[in-house]
């Protein structure tokens, strides 16, 4: 059994949505990022950086329990503990491994940052909002150009590669992206959408996820609370 410590986030379906497709059985335990779950001793003690998702491996390596944060590294475990969604062969799996980071070290980020300045910020500050959507549109079109060049974007098998851009790509509209505007990504995007275990992995805990957040909750993300010692 595996402990899944977890909000309906984009990084957090990126680990639901492999626990769907590896066939895993998992325990969700949600942590309201709003509320300050993240901040609690128990939850730091699995994730020290009080992000979510974390997880607990009850049958990790040699048996032994394992604990384990940061979204990518949680997938590239998962699918070795599974021999699932990443190819043995070094070439392919180093190529699948490159798109996990892409989206980890640019994608996330700054379509974070797009989301942020866009939509949660306090004030509409032109020059951010133009910064991080015009950055949003580049890595898309990074993605359409690879995506013309493959049906997914470590190649033509879907890999945890996929499996770590496609939730940050459910919320074009709030990043000022038109799919239109990349038929590759589009096509991509509408054939994982279509795939079932994707489906039940984007519903995990989105029925518990407020649509808006209250001051409250923006001032636990984005303000003192975030940046004070815990």
């Amino acid at each position: 059994m595996i402990d899944v410590y977890s909000w309906a986030t984009p990084n957090g379906h990126k680990v639901h949505i492999m626990l769907e497709e590896a066939g895993l059985e998992y325990r969700i335990h949600p942590i309201d990022i709003g509320a300050g779950d993240q901040f609690t001793p128990e939850f730091l003690a699995i994730s020290p950086n009080n992000k979510i998702p974390a997880i607990v491996d009850a049958d990790g390596p040699d048996g032994r329990p394992l604990s384990l944060f940061e979204s990518g590294a949680i997938l590239i475990y998962l699918a070795e503990k599974t021999g699932k969604l990443l190819p043995a062969h070094p070439a392919a799996r180093y190529a699948t491994l490159q798109w996990v980071m892409f989206q980890m070290g640019g994608l996330g980020p700054m379509l974070g940052q797009t989301h942020h300045f866009r939509i949660y910020a306090p004030q509409q500050i032109e020059y951010a909002v133009n910064r991080y959507t015009n950055e949003a549109k580049r890595l898309y079109g990074v993605m359409d150009k690879q995506l013309g060049k493959s049906a997914h974007l470590a190649g033509d098998d879907y890999t945890i590669a996929d499996i770590a851009a496609f939730p940050w790509t459910r919320s074009w509209k709030n990043q000022g992206i038109d799919l239109a505007d990349y038929p590759n990504v589009k096509r991509w995007h509408e054939a994982i959408a279509e795939r079932p275990a994707v489906q039940r992995g984007v519903e995990v805990l989105a029925a518990a996820r407020r649509p808006l957040m209250d001051d409250k909750a923006k001032e636990v993300l984005f303000g003192a609370t975030q940046y004070s010692k815990h």
